[in-house]
């Protein structure tokens, strides 16, 4: 074999490995990609979605929702609950987890009534029963939660017992975003974000509806 010859072969096959391995990298990186843009939350063994919390029985609270009444947590046993936190002047995430919630409601049909959702202000500065009644019926959702208030002292620890994080940064508060779901023995049993959409959410009340 004249060198020519073997230099031509050696230079097709560094091409040929070259488009191998461009072509499994491509490959991996639409895998990845797939993957992070699907968003669905990991199943549990009960089949709920999102973050198993072990059944650990959840911490009770009193605060005054938007219509001035005294509501508790406990209240709620023999409900599926979600447990939130938000406030009033958000500019973006909360007002879309109240759409969301509200969606997730119209998909429960008939259920909806049969589950309980609390929303925790996150901004005892200015959340007041009036603040939580505009922003509920904004959101169509004044009949359909218990947006609660209260001082920074009476918001504190239930903020700290759910392991929130909020701190007012000028106009906005800075806060952690969660979601709950309690089942109707008072228990946590899944943690969602967010990102959560309202087919899952629905999806999981349902489960937990149909539990003892």
């Amino acid at each position: 074999m004249s060198w020519r010859l073997a230099s031509r072969l050696s230079v097709v096959t560094l091409a040929i490995v070259v488009v191998i391995l461009i072509t499994v990298l491509q490959h991996n990186q639409t895998t990845r990609s797939q993957s992070s843009s699907s968003g669905s939350p990991a199943n549990t063994a009960s089949g709920l979605q999102g973050t198993d919390l072990n059944g650990t029985p959840a911490p009770n609270f009193q605060l005054t929702d938007q219509y001035g009444k005294t509501i508790s947590l406990a209240q709620f046993r023999g409900k599926p609950v979600i447990v939130t936190f938000l406030y009033t002047h958000c500019p973006d995430v909360c007002p879309l987890t109240a759409e969301h919630l509200h969606t997730t409601l119209q998909q429960l049909g008939s259920d909806a009534k049969n589950v309980a959702i609390l929303a925790v202000s996150t901004d005892p500065r200015r959340d007041d029963t009036a603040a939580a009644m505009q922003f509920s019926t904004e959101h169509n959702m004044q009949n359909y939660w218990h947006f609660l208030t209260g001082t920074q002292k009476q918001l504190s620890p239930v903020w700290s017992i759910y392991s929130i994080y909020a701190q007012q940064q000028q106009q906005q508060v800075n806060h952690s975003t969660a979601l709950y779901l309690i089942d109707k023995k008072g228990n946590e049993r899944v943690y969602m974000d967010d990102s959560f959409q309202p087919a899952q959410m629905a999806a999981n009340l349902k489960l937990l509806l149909k539990e003892n």
